[in-house]
C-alpha cells in the first residue's frame, strides 16, 4: 500500500477527521488499475493515490464525500468502463470495475464525566458493547483503574483534562453524570463549543432547566443550550445505576443509528432524574 495513505489513515484514526479508503475489488475487461489499487479520499476532496483517473475517480470522490456526509460507513460501487457516446464525457475502457469504499477515522467513543456509580456502570456496558470509553473524574478515590477497569481513566482539573487527555470528536458520545450539579455546569459550560455526536446531562427537569438558566446568564448561548439531551436516557423507568446505565446507553445507540428519539420515548418520560441525582449519582 502506497506509504502516504498508510499516514493518512493512521492520522485519521488518531486525529481524525475522517476519510473514505477506496479499493479496487472487482475488474473484468481492460480496467486503468488493477484489483487491489488504494486512493484515499479527504473530508475537503482531496485524494493520495489513484484507483486510474478519469471519470469513475471522479465519481468514486462523489460517492466518498457522500459517505462522510451520511450515516453509511461502507458502500461497493460499480461501473462499467464502456459508456463512450457521442458529447459525453464516460470511458472507453471495454471493462467494468467494482471499488469498495469505507469511511476510516476516530473510533465511537463515550466520554463520561463523572466516575460515581452511574458513571461506573455507564463505562462498563459501553465498553461490552464495542464503544471505546474515557472516563473522567477530579476524585481519586473514583478515578482510578481499580474502581473502573474498562477504557480510559482520566483524573486531572478539568480544563486540563479538556485541554490535553480528551480529544472530542464527531463520534464522541458525551454523558454528564458527576457527583452534583455544580460540576455538571461546570462540565456543560466547558463544552461549549467542542465537538461531539451527543451531550447528555442526567437530572430531573427542573434541575435541567436551573442548570440551562444560570449557563445563560454567564453567556452561554442557547443554541448550544439546545443540544442537551436531558432528561438523559430512555424511559424504561430505571432505578439502579445499572439499570440507569443501560436506559443511557439505548438512547446512544438510537442516536448513533438516527432512530426516532421521540417515538422510543414514552409519555410518562420524566423518570429519569431525581433519584439518581440525590441517592445514585455520587
Amino acid at each position: 500500500m502506497n506509504e502516504d495513505i498508510l499516514k493518512a489513515i493512521d492520522k485519521a484514526l488518531k486525529e481524525g477527521p475522517e476519510g473514505v479508503l477506496c479499493t479496487v475489488v472487482e475488474e473484468k475487461g481492460s480496467t486503468p488499475r488493477s484489483m487491489g489499487a488504494k486512493m484515499w479520499v479527504s473530508a475537503d476532496g482531496s485524494t493520495i493515490g489513484t484507483i486510474g483517473g478519469g471519470i469513475v475517480e471522479h465519481h468514486v470522490i462523489d460517492e466518498a464525500l457522500n459517505l462522510l456526509k451520511g450515516k453509511a460507513q461502507v458502500l461497493l460501487y460499480r461501473e462499467s468502463l464502456n459508456t463512450k457516446e457521442a458529447g459525453d464525457e464516460g470511458a472507453i475502457c471495454g471493462g467494468s470495475l467494482g471499488v469498495f469504499l469505507e469511511v476510516i477515522g476516530q473510533n465511537r467513543e463515550v466520554v463520561i464525566f463523572g466516575a460515581g456509580h452511574v458513571g461506573k456502570a455507564l463505562a462498563r456496558v459501553a465498553t461490552l458493547t464495542g464503544y471505546k470509553v474515557t472516563v473522567w473524574d477530579d476524585r481519586r478515590d473514583f478515578a482510578n483503574e481499580d474502581n473502573i477497569p474498562w477504557g480510559h481513566v482520566v483524573c486531572s482539573p478539568l480544563k486540563e483534562a479538556l485541554d490535553t487527555e480528551i480529544r472530542l470528536h464527531n463520534k464522541s458520545y458525551v454523558v454528564v453524570v458527576t457527583r452534583g450539579h455544580a460540576v455538571d455546569k461546570e462540565v456543560v459550560q466547558s463544552l461549549e463549543n467542542k465537538p461531539f455526536a451527543y451531550l447528555g446531562v442526567i437530572g430531573s427537569k427542573h434541575k435541567i432547566a436551573e442548570m440551562k438558566k444560570n449557563l445563560l446568564k454567564v453567556g452561554v448561548s442557547q443554541h448550544f443550550l439546545d443540544k442537551i439531551h436531558a432528561p438523559i436516557g430512555l424511559p424504561i423507568k430505571a432505578e439502579t445505576p445499572e439499570e440507569l446505565a443501560i436506559s443511557i446507553l439505548a438512547e446512544l445507540i438510537a442516536v448513533e443509528k438516527g432512530a426516532d428519539l421521540d417515538t422510543l420515548r414514552l409519555p410518562f418520560y420524566n423518570t429519569i432524574g431525581s433519584k439518581e441525582t440525590s441517592s445514585v449519582q455520587n
